[in-house]
C-alpha cells in the first residue's frame, strides 16, 4: 500500500488501531468488574474477630438453566479497506492509493442457544443487524494541475448482517466470566449511497463474507446480563468491481477490515 501524504500521516493504522481498541475496552470494563465482584456470590464476609463485614449476592443465579437467551445489541467500529494495488499502478504509477479509518454504527439482535446440557460452555449465536457504513480510499495522483491533491473516494452502504458464531465461555465466577467468540458473518448491501459522482466513482460488490474472532466479558446484574466484546473483522472476498476509471484501475483487490466494540444486553 501505498505511503500516504505528509498530511495524513496521523490516520491510525491497522496494529495502532487495535492496541488502542483493547486499551479502551479494558478501561470500560475495569469498573464493572471491580462492582461485579464485590456483588459476588452469596456469602456473608467476617473480620478476623467474627464480625459481620458484608454480604454479598450473586445475581440471576438461575441464568444458566434456560437453554436460550434473547438480546440486542449496539456495536460502534472502526472499519477500512485492505487494498492491494494493480499492475496499471506498478506500470504507470499514475495513481498511489490509502485506506482511510472510518466510523461505523451498527445495531441487532442476539439470539443465544446452548449447545449441551447446563454446564456446556458452548453457546451457538445467530446475531442479524445492521450497520451503516462509509469507507473511504485517499488517491494522490500524478501529473494532475495540482500535483499534492488528493482525491478521496467513498463507498457508504446499509449493509445487512447475519452473523453464525460459536461462543466458548470459562465457568462462572461470581458475577462475571470470560468468554471467546469466532465464526462467519455473510452480509448484503440492501443500498448504496452516491450522491457525489466525483466522489462515488468507486463500486464494491453487493454482498461480502467476513471471518470474526473475539474476546467479551459476561456482567450479570440483578435484572440483565452485560457484555461489552472487542471483535475483530477480516473479509473474505474482494468487493471491488472494475470500471473505466483511474481510481479503480490502479487498484487489484479490496477487502473488509474492522475492529468493532460491541454492548450486548441480554436477559
Amino acid at each position: 500500500m501505498a505511503t500516504p501524504h505528509f498530511r495524513h500521516q496521523l490516520h491510525l493504522h491497522g496494529a495502532q488501531l487495535k492496541r488502542l481498541a483493547l486499551l479502551g475496552l479494558l478501561l470500560l470494563l475495569l469498573p464493572s468488574l471491580a462492582h461485579a465482584q464485590r456483588r459476588a456470590r452469596s456469602k456473608a464476609n467476617r473480620g478476623k474477630n467474627g464480625t459481620l463485614k458484608s454480604i454479598t449476592t450473586q445475581n440471576l443465579p438461575s441464568y444458566d438453566e434456560r437453554w436460550f437467551h434473547p438480546g440486542m445489541y449496539v456495536a460502534l467500529a472502526a472499519t477500512r479497506f485492505d487494498i492491494e494495488q494493480s499492475q496499471y499502478y506498478i506500470a504507470t504509477q499514475n495513481v498511489t492509493a490509502n485506506s482511510i479509518v472510518s466510523p461505523t454504527l451498527g445495531v441487532g439482535f442476539i439470539g443465544d442457544a446452548r449447545i449441551g446440557g447446563p454446564n456446556s460452555p458452548f453457546i451457538f449465536r445467530f446475531a442479524p443487524g445492521v450497520s451503516f457504513l462509509t469507507r473511504k480510499v485517499e488517491f494522490k495522483p500524478r501529473n494532475y494541475p495540482v500535483p499534492d491533491s488528493i482525491v478521496t473516494q467513498e463507498v457508504s452502504s446499509t449493509v445487512v448482517q447475519f452473523p453464525i458464531m460459536l461462543k466458548y465461555q470459562s465457568d462462572r465466577r461470581r458475577n462475571a466470566r470470560m468468554y471467546m467468540i469466532a465464526g462467519i458473518s455473510p452480509s448484503i448491501a440492501v443500498s448504496n449511497r452516491r450522491n457525489d459522482p466525483l466522489r462515488n466513482m468507486l463500486r464494491t460488490a453487493n454482498s461480502d463474507l467476513t471471518l470474526e474472532y473475539g474476546v467479551g466479558l459476561d456482567l450479570f446484574y440483578p435484572l440483565f446480563k452485560l457484555a461489552p466484546e472487542l471483535r475483530f473483522s477480516h473479509g473474505l472476498r474482494n468487493l471491488l468491481e472494475p470500471h473505466n476509471d483511474v481510481f479503480s484501475r490502479s487498484l487489484q483487490s479490496m477487502s473488509t477490515n474492522a475492529v468493532t466494540l460491541y454492548i450486548n444486553i441480554q436477559n
